[in-house]
């Protein structure tokens, strides 16, 4: 499957949103149903600098084709939001100058840019029987959050805490729902504060439902915060460290699998 890049704009100085479109989504769709996943992913496939292929491609006939050095790198993304009737994805990217792969794609992509995807998945949705939704992480967890408060109803409560480096990279976050919302800032004393943002909130009353997505030292901190002291049930929590800090993407999907593993077994 691929999209053509219709339009950029920049969100924020390390956020840069891409929508595309295009004939090669026909069959896209993020969800089933009249209640579609907040959290539906996309993985995205960047060729490599020179290849002999593209700028449309098939993945899997390139693995088997390409020796590895070759090959695309893959990278999964939230859908921020999708029109079926316009067939627009809209893909928010956390972007650090020239690091990592679809950080500096997003930030040079231009109309007619080809991207190839593939998805999406899923599996969060806010339960509307949850008494509180508690909704925590950072840029990386903003389009998934984002989506997530935008579908509340009026009357439902959410406890929200981010991250991000300062307050010209917050965004608009509007929703129905009677939100609490907080953003705290990183600094070179403190670049880790979200844990410390979660552990100062005093547990609510009734069902929480927890989100928690961002750095994996982070969530992993905050993940076990909830279940011992909180004594949240894990099935009411969706945890997912999508980076590590210091970590390259690659060096961090090469243990990603054995850190979650560990996490896991926490508690």
């Amino acid at each position: 499957m691929h999209a053509e890049v219709l339009r950029t704009e920049r969100l924020t100085p390390s956020m840069v949103r891409v929508v595309v479109g295009g004939d090669g989504l026909a069959d896209f769709w993020p969800d089933a149903g009249d209640a579609p996943s907040t959290d539906a992913y996309v993985n995205l496939a960047f060729a490599p600098p020179g290849a002999d292929y593209g700028p449309v491609f098939d993945p899997a006939e390139v693995r088997e084709s390409h020796p590895r050095e070759q090959q695309p790198a893959r990278r999964r993304y939230t859908v921020r939001s999708w029109d079926p009737t316009t067939r627009e994805l809209v893909l928010d990217f956390v972007v650090h100058g020239d690091d990592g792969v679809a950080g500096p794609w997003a930030q040079h992509a231009a109309p007619g840019d080809v991207l190839v995807l593939q998805g999406p998945g899923s599996g969060y949705r806010p339960d509307p029987g949850a008494d509180v939704h508690l909704l925590v992480g950072d840029e990386s967890a903003v389009p998934a959050i984002a989506a997530s408060l935008e579908v509340l109803p009026t009357g439902a409560r959410a406890l929200v805490r981010l991250v991000c480096d300062g307050p010209d990279h917050e965004v608009p976050l509007p929703s129905s729902a009677d939100v609490d919302l907080v953003w705290v800032h990183r600094t070179a004393e403190d670049p880790a504060p979200l844990p410390a943002a979660v552990e100062a909130l005093s547990r609510p009353t009734g069902r929480v439902q927890a989100f928690v997505h961002g750095e994996a030292e982070e969530v992993r901190a905050i993940r076990r915060h909830l279940l011992g002291t909180w004594g949240l049930e894990r099935a009411d929590m969706s945890c997912s460290p999508y980076w590590r800090r210091t970590y390259t993407d690659e060096a961090w999907r090469a243990v990603k699998r054995e850190f979650v593993q560990a996490m896991d077994a926490d508690l």
